[in-house]
């Protein structure tokens, strides 16, 4: 367990999708709540020196490459994170496939049918915070909820 400082979190989070003008009703709710949920409560730091926390954090997708910006009144200048997108396709692609199983298991299915959907749609989500963390781990350091709900994020920019 790693004893974060207390000015290691993320204090604003903003999603730049210039090619999207408008989500569907449901992914912005998804957004929304995601993004409420990581404010309200999220461990993040990175590990350049004089990179301290807390941080206002941008991310986009460009150049085939998920960028995460981050500043914060203690940095003299902006810390990106750059990653490939290609690395998280496959997972996100399974992971959409897998939310729309359960979601048309909503309507019809039997519960127990239903509970083993969404504990695949959870593995899945939760290998794909795994592959975040370590793609980062270079960059930064972050409890398990905060890479879930950066991953959520991640997933909602690839939604076209």
């Amino acid at each position: 367990m790693i004893d974060f400082p207390t000015d290691a979190y993320i204090a604003t989070m903003t999603l730049d999708d210039p090619h999207v003008l408008r989500r569907a009703e449901h992914v912005e709710q998804e957004r929304r709540i995601t993004i409420a949920d990581l404010l309200r409560s999220n461990q993040f730091s990175l590990l350049a020196e004089d990179a301290q926390g807390p941080y206002d954090v941008t991310l986009s997708l460009y150049d085939n490459r998920l960028h995460i910006h981050l500043t914060s009144s203690a940095m003299a200048e902006p810390y990106v994170i750059k990653m490939p997108v290609a690395a998280f396709r496959g997972i996100i692609k399974d992971y959409f496939l897998m939310c729309e199983s359960y979601f048309d298991a909503l309507k019809h299915a039997d519960p127990y049918k239903l509970q083993a959907l969404d504990m695949g749609r959870r593995g899945m989500h939760n290998e794909g915070s795994e592959l975040l963390t370590n793609l980062i781990k270079e960059h930064a350091v972050m409890d398990f909820d905060t890479s879930r709900r950066l991953f959520t994020l991640i997933c909602v920019l690839h939604i076209r």
